[in-house]
């Protein structure tokens, strides 16, 4: 006995869709109609982790004008020359001697302080300008000598120099390189003072002792005075109108000379020729307000 199996293909479908197809497809659709919408959620996702730049900030502009005030220290130093002349009352030993002791170099030191005005402009990171400044400055710089005596063992001498000085000024360029807020400069230029100089000679036994008459001389001389100087400095913006700066000048002046006369009781002189050079240097720290 045998059993047959018999398999029907069904015939395709024609009609409409059945329910499970209209199903997966009503999933389907939707999901291609969304999928620009799902790809850019991804990109605004990121774009929105990324961190904000903040906007840079403007670097400082030196340019402008300002004024301030100034206080430091300066010292001066001085070289002092004597001559004397042969004549009636010092022998040309004795003239020689005198004008050899009385030779020598000497410093002094003093307040400086003042005030200061000028005018700053910038290209890129290069400032220049132009500064002017006037300051009390009294410097004294003196030389004495009175150790030695002239060629008869017996008569002491002394010489003695003074230079005075009341203020110092200076007109000077600036150049330097700015970095934001900071500046260091280099600076050259002119500078001013004036210079009261005084040489005083004076030998000290009485003619009865030496058989010699005291002679004393005084030469002195008064004048203004025109140098040079250089220096450097830094300075830093800590507003927009308030700066602090420091700064060191070595400054040169020419020499003051000065002529007098040696003459004693008795009718004896000889010509007397003093001499000084001037030399400042000075550190300062200032405060400038920029318009």
């Amino acid at each position: 006995m045998s059993i047959s199996i018999v398999i029907r293909r069904l015939p395709a479908f024609r009609g409409k869709p059945r329910p499970l197809a209209r199903l997966a497809n009503l999933i389907t659709a939707p999901t291609f109609a969304l999928a620009p919408l799902l790809a850019i959620v991804p990109t605004a996702t990121q774009a929105a982790d990324l961190p904000v730049k903040a906007p840079a900030t403007a670097a400082y502009d030196w340019s402008g004008c300002y004024v301030g005030v100034n206080g430091g220290g300066g010292a001066s130093g001085s070289r002092f020359t004597t001559t004397v002349d042969n004549g009636t009352h010092l022998a040309p030993a004795d003239a020689a001697l005198v004008g050899t002791d009385g030779t020598g170099s000497l410093n002094a030191t003093g307040f400086l302080g003042g005030g200061q005005a000028g005018c700053n402009w910038q290209s890129g990171r290069l400032v220049y300008g132009l500064e002017g400044d006037f300051d009390y400055f009294h410097s004294n710089p003196q030389l004495i000598n009175g150790t030695n005596t002239l060629s008869d063992g017996m008569t002491p001498f002394t010489v003695s120099h003074s230079l005075t000085t009341d203020f110092f000024a200076s007109v000077h360029p600036r150049i330097g390189v700015a970095a934001d807020r900071d500046l260091a400069y280099i600076t050259g230029g002119a500078a001013f003072t004036r210079a009261s100089y005084t040489e005083s000679y004076g030998d000290g036994n009485s003619v009865a002792l030496t058989g010699v008459p005291m002679g004393t001389g005084t030469a002195s001389a008064s004048k203004s005075l025109v140098g040079w100087t250089v220096g450097a400095g830094w300075e830093h913006a800590w507003t927009d109108h308030w700066t602090f700066k420091i700064e060191y000048l070595f400054s040169s002046f020419p020499t003051t000379t000065a002529l007098g006369t040696i003459v004693d009781a008795a009718g004896g002189a000889n010509a007397l020729h003093g001499s000084a050079d001037l030399v400042v240097q000075s550190a300062r720290a200032g405060v400038n307000f920029k318009f």
